[in-house]
């Protein structure tokens, strides 16, 4: 899973499209939640070199939110797969969108932390991955960015850092 800021710096969203690239191409599938910055940059990517992706959705699968992904909405689901616990037709909403981050670090093997601040769905994700026994990974950040906080709290607490996907795959294929 590769997930993180819904306004990320550029240089964020860069790192979120590259590190999907490259694990696609060395055969990963994406997972994310399909929001807004990293969770759409990450699905881009791996749909850039005809990777696989899953988008895990806080509504229904045929709600596309927010409106700015609906191109990438479509191309998901024909490229790639929408996954929502709620059926066709639910909308929204704030609360949902926790309760997917569970299935978002059920369905990977690993999930990658680009830019999130201290209280975020990202650290959410994070936290399930842990107590699933799931490898995390953080990608630290400037000390003047509030939104590497989260990841140089991961990292104090024991994620892996880690600097390219190369990293990632080392440590999921060692």
């Amino acid at each position: 899973a590769i997930v993180g800021s819904r306004s990320p710096s550029a240089a964020g969203a860069e790192h979120a499209y590259a590190f999907a690239r490259t694990l696609a191409q060395a055969g990963f599938c994406i997972v994310s939640g399909m929001g807004g910055g990293i969770a759409a940059g990450a699905p881009r990517g791996a749909l850039s070199v005809g990777g696989r992706t899953i988008a895990v959705l806080g509504c229904g699968v045929d709600v596309v939110y927010p409106l700015t992904n609906r191109e990438l909405h479509a191309q998901i689901a024909a490229q790639g797969a929408l996954v929502s616990e709620y059926p066709p037709g639910t909308k929204a909403l704030p609360f949902r969108f926790p309760r997917r981050n569970r299935i978002v670090a059920a369905l990977s093997l690993g999930t990658i932390v680009i830019e999130a601040a201290l209280r975020s769905g990202a650290i959410i994700t994070a936290r399930l991955a842990a107590e699933a026994g799931r490898e995390v990974f953080a990608l630290p950040g400037s000390i003047h960015n509030p939104k590497a906080r989260g990841c140089h709290r991961l990292i104090r607490e024991g994620a892996a850092l880690v600097e390219s996907p190369d990293e990632v795959i080392a440590a999921l294929y060692p």
